[in-house]
């Protein structure tokens, strides 16, 4: 470590580096100096994200930009340059780091204390998408292509039914067949960026409480951290991967499917806090946010059973069944949606002009 953050410009000489934060895909360390300073410093996960380079490029140019936009330091993430003034910093051995400034007098959560934290976190990636709403996102690069592509979502799950490597697909007919049927539906979203009825815009695409710093007195948001995913993207993906996750009455694998439902208050919570946040979304794109939160919980439920049916090779596992089981989750929130459909397009529309 000591070798890597040499190559940094920190200001001081490192005392400590720890291993930091909850994450899963890239390694977190903080750093602290002999001035006081503390960084965070990663290691970034060549087998999560096949061009780090353009990821890098991505954060770069939105960091930069969202600088602009708010004289607070904590107001967005800062990286810090290397001594040869690059944003990133590749050892010999092939490995990626950066650092960013530590965001001072913050807290992270990894689930809501009160309905207020939930609201925040939607103030956040709105402002986010509000701040960025001049960015060229047709620049930044996919750094996961096909994200969001639903439609080539249901071609990979076609692939793993046909082959059916490990001879699961007869005991999935049921969640087979409910996928299935709402396949026409699933692509709209799709169709409507591709038909530009829908703006194109910088997305987060990985909207969950703990990428949201609050303030540790206050507990207003202040910045949205954990920036790899940002890619262009459509306001509904965020406001939909929010809802599923953070509306969800229960655990994302949760076995007992009689606690799970998507709580419309929390809906409206949301809502509440991410639509006037976002400042300039046109009406068709308020309109598409309920079919974002539809879309994203069939869509995450069907990447699910694909695991599933695959052999469980890319989400990690903690029991035979754990995909199957987050799949089903995911299946009980759209039928959910689908009851309450009228009364989430009713709220949204609320915030129309």
């Amino acid at each position: 470590m000591e070798r890597v953050l040499e190559h940094f410009s920190l200001l001081g000489r490192p005392l400590s580096c720890t291993p930091y934060g909850q994450g899963h895909i890239n390694l977190t360390f903080l750093v602290v100096t002999d001035t006081g300073r503390r960084y965070i410093l990663q290691r970034l996960s060549r087998a999560a994200f096949a061009d780090i380079p353009g990821l890098m490029r991505n954060i770069s140019a939105v960091t930069r930009f969202l600088a602009q936009q708010d004289p607070d330091p904590r107001s967005c993430l800062h990286l810090v340059p290397t001594t040869d003034a690059a944003d990133f910093y590749r050892d010999d051995s092939g490995e990626y780091w950066r650092v960013y400034d530590f965001v001072e007098d913050s807290i992270c959560l990894q689930a809501p204390e009160s309905p207020e934290d939930f609201y925040q976190s939607a103030v956040a990636f709105g402002h986010f998408q509000n701040q960025l709403r001049n960015f060229p996102a047709q620049t930044l690069c996919e750094t996961i292509p096909n994200f969001h592509n639903t439609p080539d979502r249901y071609r990979k799950f076609h692939l793993a039914m046909e082959a059916d490597p490990v001879g699961r697909l007869a005991s999935v007919e049921e969640e087979v067949q409910f996928l299935l049927s709402r396949e026409e539906e699933a692509g709209r979203l799709q169709r409507m960026r591709e038909s530009g009825e829908l703006p194109l815009r910088v997305t987060h695409n990985d909207t969950k409480l703990n990428n949201v710093m609050l303030d540790e007195v206050s507990r207003k948001a202040l910045c949205v951290i954990d920036l790899d995913t940002v890619m262009p993207g459509l306001a509904a993906y965020d406001f939909g991967d929010s809802v599923r996750f953070g509306a969800s009455t229960a655990a994302e694998d949760e076995k007992d499917l009689s606690k799970v439902e998507m709580s419309l208050e929390l809906y409206e919570i949301y809502a509440r806090g991410f639509v006037p946040a976002c400042g300039a979304l046109t009406e068709a794109e308020v309109e598409s946010l309920p079919l974002g939160a539809r879309t994203m919980t069939l869509e995450n439920g069907m990447r699910f059973l694909t695991d599933y049916l695959e052999g469980d090779h890319y989400y990690h596992i903690s029991r035979p069944e754990h995909n199957l089981d987050r799949c089903r989750t995911q299946l009980k929130l759209v039928s959910d949606m689908e009851r309450k459909w009228d009364r989430m397009m009713e709220i949204i529309r609320g915030f129309l002009p």
